[in-house]
Order: structure tokens, then sequence, then C-alpha cells
């Protein structure tokens, strides 16, 4: 018997119709993640949702321009992140988080480099789904330098899942009740200054303009994270970005990626969950030994260390160490050292490490895969 979902196709349904399919999937696939409590319930909705509709032959497209406001954004929010205690835990000890934020970031290369090697995925793509960045930041980045940005978010969301819940597991066994602070909407509908909040969107899209102007690669993510930050930690700008504008632009986010998947790609990836996951859980268990050797050398705390170098998922980190009463900014500073190390070193490292995995291939540019 044939399946109704077989022949089942958006292409001829309306926009208007096509796009409240969509919003309601998002809603209510993002609304269930986020009453689990996973990191980036919303963005993870909405890649899904728009990956099924785009399955069925969806055509709704989201505009260059509000793909370019998501970018600074997450720009703007991984800004807000690095507060002063921050920098200044990473300038106290830098060596040692320079090192530290290295083992994981080598550790993270050589299992991307084996994806490349055995051709599970294409080109600089097994790369870009490997580092461990920030995985929104890392979709962006990759798509601008070439790779698959489908598979990348498949890989990178599918890292940042399985981190965020066998981190979870063991903080609640190491200290019971934590994670279980902050509600889904805690904090949505906190008072706005929309005077700050005008002066942020103004000088964060205003720096993706120009960076987009100027051709910098990456540069609509880059460019607001940098100045928003120099900003910020100066004392002239208090970056004010509302969880409800920052659930849209997860959205958003999370639409440009999902369109691009065709039933070919989400079978391929489907083809290759197996060794993803594997890969994943060996980086896991790489990097709990490496959290034991930084606990022996800096006599911090176990779960502490093991935090600070959980390999993704800085959001879900940044509230399990909160609710199990650790040292924050020893785990933030480390997680942010790592990130912005990816930024920097990631297009280098991808071009390298593609390259030598695969030499007869042009490093800059993946095969692509419809």
């Amino acid at each position: 018997m044939t399946s109704p979902l077989k022949d089942f196709s958006f292409r001829d349904r309306g926009l208007p119709v096509q796009w409240t399919a969509l919003l309601a999937l998002t809603v209510l696939l993002g609304g269930a993640l986020a009453l689990l409590r996973l990191p980036a319930g919303l963005l993870l909705g909405a890649i899904v949702a728009a990956a099924a509709l785009s399955a069925f032959e969806a055509r709704v497209q989201v505009s260059t321009n509000a793909f370019l406001m998501a970018q600074a954004v997450i720009g703007g929010m991984i800004a807000q992140k690095m507060t002063p205690a921050i920098l200044h835990e990473m300038t106290r000890d830098w060596p040692l988080f320079l090192a530290a934020a290295f083992s994981v970031i080598a550790a993270s290369a050589l299992f991307g480099w084996l994806l490349a090697k055995w051709r599970l995925f294409p080109g600089t793509t097994a790369i870009w789904g490997a580092l461990p960045g920030a995985a929104s930041a890392m979709v962006v980045m990759a798509d601008a330098y070439g790779a698959d940005m489908r598979l990348v978010a498949f890989m990178q969301y599918l890292r940042v899942l399985l981190v965020a819940l066998v981190a979870s597991v063991i903080a609640r066994l190491w200290a019971p009740g934590a994670g279980a602070g902050a509600g889904p909407l805690d904090g949505f509908f906190a008072p706005v200054s929309w005077s700050a909040f005008a002066a942020t969107l103004a000088i964060l899209l205003g720096a993706a303009l120009l960076a987009r102007r100027l051709r910098v690669p990456a540069g609509p993510l880059l460019a607001p994270l940098f100045i928003g930050a120099l900003l910020q930690d100066s004392g002239l700008l208090t970056l004010e970005l509302p969880r409800p504008f920052l659930a849209l632009n997860y959205a958003i986010l999370g639409w440009s990626v999902g369109q691009r998947f065709a039933r070919p790609i989400l079978l391929h990836a489907l083809k290759t969950l197996p060794t993803t996951l594997a890969s994943v859980v060996a980086l896991i268990a790489l990097c709990a030994g490496l959290s034991a050797a930084l606990a022996t050398i800096t006599h911090i705390d176990p779960m502490t260390a093991y935090l600070a170098m959980s390999p993704g998922g800085i959001d879900a980190v940044a509230i399990i160490a909160v609710s199990a009463k650790l040292d924050l900014p020893f785990v933030m500073a480390l997680q942010t050292a790592r990130v912005l190390m990816v930024i920097l070193i990631g297009p280098a490292l991808a071009r390298f490490l593609s390259g030598a995995a695969k030499p007869a291939m042009a490093p800059t540019q993946d095969p692509v895969i419809d």
C-alpha cells in the first residue's frame, strides 16, 4: 500500500498556506524542545520544520536581508556573553586557557578530518561540522566559506544536543537539581530598554552591512561580534537584545538552514547518522579525559573542569554551571576562549585539513549535494 505522505507536496499550495504551516510547525516543535529544556530549542525546531516542508517541495524562502539580520543578531548575542569578568579570567591564566581550548579544537578537528578522509561528508563540510564553536556561528561561517551549511547544521546541532544531554545527566548525578532553575519562558517578557535596543540594532546591522559591502568572509557575523563586544566592554554601550527578538532571529536562521534541505540531502544525513553519532560520543569521551588532566593541573573540581572542556552548547553549559554552583567565570572563560579561537582560525584550519584529507579537491569549495 502506498503511503499518502509519499505523494504529498506543497508545490501547488499557496505561499500563505506554506508560511502558516511553517510557523505552526516551528512553534510546535520549538515549544516542545524548549519545554524539555534542550539548548537552542527554537532554532532546532525551525530547522526541522523548514527541512520537513522543503522535503515536500515547499517554496517558502527567507530573504537575504532577513538572513543578514539574523547573522548580525547572533554576533551580538555572542558579544553579550563576553563580560569583563570572563575576559579578566581569560587574561589571568591565558597560556592555560589557550592550551585547554586548543586541545578541544584539535580533538574535534581530528574527528572532522577522519570524516572527510572516509568520504562521509564532502570537503570542508566535515571540518566545519566538527569544529566546536558556537553552532549557529559555525553554520553561518561554513556557508560563507563554501561548505554545505545543511550538513554542517546537521553535524553541529547533533553534537550540541548530545553534549547538552550528557552534561545534564552528569551534573544531575554530581549535583542534584542542576539545570532545574530557569523555565523556558523565564525572562521572555522582561522589561526592555528601547533606546538601548535601538542603538544595539543600529550598530549590529551597520557593522553587518559594512562587512558585506567590504566582502569580508563571514563579516555579517564577525563584525557585529567584535564591534559589539568592544563597545560593551568599554562601557560605551549596553547590548540590549530582548528574548522575543532573539527568538525571531533564531527562527529566521533555522529556516534559512532548513529550507535548503531536500529529500536527497536528508537521506544522506540519515545514512551517515551512525558514524556521526559514534564520532560525537568519542569526542565527548576524549574531552572528558582532557578535563581530568585540567582538574589535576589546576586543582579545580572535576565537574567544573568537565563543563569547561565540553565541546559545544555554551548556553546549556552556562545554565548547568549556575544551577550546580560551580566556578562560572572559569567555565565561561574557557568556553568563550574556544569559541573565539575557532572563529579566528576556523577558515584556515578547515582549508588545511580538507586539503590534507582530499588532496585532489579544491579546499575552498565543496561539491554540492542536491
